[in-house]
């Protein structure tokens, strides 16, 4: 059997994540490279000339005077931790495929458990606004999906109380492997919502094969075709092969969420999905994505007011 190039890619080891990011300093550079990556240009007037104000790392421009650090604005404002601990976990993050949760961050990293969720929340939160600019198309899968668990007594299937609609969409080449996924939380599956899902995340022109659910004609209205193949609910649905992808992509999904975490509330439940579709759509080359991570940070507004609560 051929080696899976992906699954067997080199990765980044820990020693060579140390030897690029383990001083203060080495991070503080790479910062500084990827939000300026022409040069400084001060934030207030544009000028590209500056000095450092070695003591505080701030950048002074000598025209306006104006000081700004190299995260100001962005999602790194007012931290607390040094930089080295944030490269740290966005390695951390990065390199298992199932993820992290915010307690293994705390133990990993030696910081409190709430700057430690605080941290994951904040990349989380990168990753979401970064996918969100993204769009699937050419060929591309399509299903309903819930996350929560089932509960006793209570109604199972579409329409159970206390689970969060999803849709999930996977982009396949024309050999049928995937490319890229689109897991996003959903106030039902209607036709409005799937019209307005689709304007957002599919090309015009894509074609795409759901399981006949009404709701999915939505994406005509969007500017693409639909291919619909009815196969029934249960085992006749998982083992449709023009749904092979999508339904592995769930399978894995749910896997790496029961297996990572505890539990997750249902007003962070998008940042989950987004982590999980981000970290796929960048499978490609696990070296690359640190330095990727660090740039869309940089560009990311600050989060202020995040703070661990239990509700």
């Amino acid at each position: 059997m051929a080696i899976n190039k992906v699954q067997f890619q080199k990765g980044l080891s820990l020693n060579e994540f140390l030897k690029q990011y383990g001083t203060e300093e080495q991070c503080f550079n790479t910062l500084y490279k990827l939000r300026w990556p022409e040069g400084f240009q001060c934030p207030n007037c544009g000028y590209d000339k500056c000095c450092q104000l070695t003591t505080r790392k701030l950048q002074q421009c000598y025209k306006c005077h104006q000081q700004t650090s190299v995260t100001a604005g962005t999602i790194f404002e007012s931290t607390k931790l040094p930089l080295k601990t944030w490269f740290q976990g966005m390695y951390l993050i990065s390199q298992d495929k199932k993820g992290i949760s915010a307690i293994e961050l705390h133990r990993h990293l030696g910081i409190s458990y709430q700057a430690a969720w605080r941290m994951k929340h904040k990349l989380m939160k990168v990753m979401q606004e970064r996918e969100g600019t993204k769009q699937l198309s050419g060929f591309i899968e399509i299903d309903d999906a819930y996350l929560g668990g089932e509960r006793t007594g209570c109604k199972r299937g579409r329409g159970a109380d206390g689970k969060i609609p999803f849709v999930a969409a996977v982009e396949t080449t024309k050999q049928g492997q995937p490319t890229r996924i689109k897991l996003s939380i959903l106030k039902g599956f209607n036709k409005e919502e799937i019209t307005a899902w689709s304007r957002q995340n599919l090309a015009k022109g894509s074609t795409v094969i759901s399981d006949g659910l009404a709701c999915f004609n939505g994406v005509i209205e969007a500017g693409c075709l639909h291919d619909k193949i009815v196969c029934g609910g249960g085992r006749a649905s998982v083992e449709e092969p023009e749904f092979y992808w999508v339904n592995t992509i769930l399978g894995n999904l749910k896997s790496a969420l029961r297996s990572t975490y505890h539990a997750i509330r249902a007003k962070y439940a998008q940042r989950y999905l987004a982590e999980f579709q981000y970290r796929f759509n960048r499978r490609f080359s696990l070296v690359e994505f640190i330095p990727r991570l660090a740039f869309v940070a940089l560009r990311t507004p600050p989060l202020p007011g995040l703070r661990y609560d239990d509700n």
